[in-house]
């Protein structure tokens, strides 16, 4: 802990509130890998980058589309409606009351985005995973929209572009979920028999059926820096295997060191290195 966080941050709280007891926890953040006490609107201005450490926060899906989209604007397309609960779970809360909470949280449908537009001026079909929603988790919603934005890609005869944020399967949805990973990978086959070029970005975090079925099936693979990767957890593995793991493991620079990444690319650049990329390989 630092000085800044133990005793400056709450005395300007503390100072502030005195003043105007209305005062709102979220004007200031606090950097999980530095520690640092940042000005929200700074941190929102540096798209959700530490200034100090380069920690990339997760970002949200709606804006992750205004940053790679040029001039902001895109063309949304609705994501495929099924039944919210056809096993009628139920553990400590009914799985229906999750996803209505998490609709309301976050003002999304499921925990994904579909969206067309131009990047770089290179026409493009996005499909971006928002982590905020039940933990970015693939259930049957994510794993057809998946399979309805390569679709749209096909027909417009473009490349497809996807950014990854999961923790696994969706468990709410058992079997039903885990059967996903075969659609998602079979749709992928025919936008390589179309001869589309597929890119996925990696963000913070890209976990379990995920990665195991679509996000690892790109032409080209990117990461942003820092972003964990994997299919089980790390204590998980060193149990397994009883082996101690080296430092970094399943973190994007490692995993670039060993030829699972193409590339590892700050927020800032990404924009334009998703354009480059897309003139080359539509051309």
């Amino acid at each position: 802990m630092s000085w800044i966080t133990d005793v400056v941050g709450p005395k300007i709280k503390a100072f502030i509130g005195g003043r105007n007891s209305s005062i709102r926890e979220d004007l200031w953040t606090k950097c999980p890998e530095c520690e640092k006490v940042i000005y929200s609107a700074d941190l929102n201005e540096n798209l959700l980058v530490c200034q100090e450490c380069d920690y990339h926060f997760k970002m949200p899906a709606k804006t992750r589309l205004k940053t790679i989209f040029d001039d902001g604007k895109y063309q949304e397309v609705p994501l495929v409606k099924v039944p919210d609960d056809p096993l009628k779970f139920k553990d400590i809360k009914k799985y229906t009351d999750r996803l209505k909470d998490a609709r309301e949280k976050t003002g999304l449908y499921d925990a994904a985005i579909i969206a067309y537009g131009d990047i770089e001026n290179n026409p493009a079909v996005v499909f971006v995973m928002d982590f905020s929603f039940m933990g970015g988790s693939m259930g049957r919603c994510i794993g057809q929209s998946f399979a309805k934005a390569v679709n749209i890609a096909i027909e417009r005869k473009v490349p497809f572009i996807s950014f990854t944020a999961s923790g696994g399967a969706r468990m709410q949805e058992g079997m039903l979920s885990l059967s996903q990973m075969a659609g998602t990978t079979a749709t992928i086959c025919n936008l390589k028999d179309a001869g589309l070029a597929y890119i996925n970005v990696f963000t913070n975090p890209t976990t379990g059926g995920v990665l195991a079925s679509f996000a690892t099936l790109g032409d080209i693979h990117i990461a942003e820096p820092g972003a964990l990767i994997g299919f089980a957890g790390a204590r998980v593995i060193e149990k397994t295997i009883k082996r101690t793991l080296p430092e970094g493991f399943q973190r994007a620079n490692f995993l670039l060191e060993h030829g699972l990444l193409d590339m590892v690319v700050s927020r800032k650049d990404l924009k334009y290195r998703l354009g480059l990329l897309l003139g080359y390989l539509h051309r």
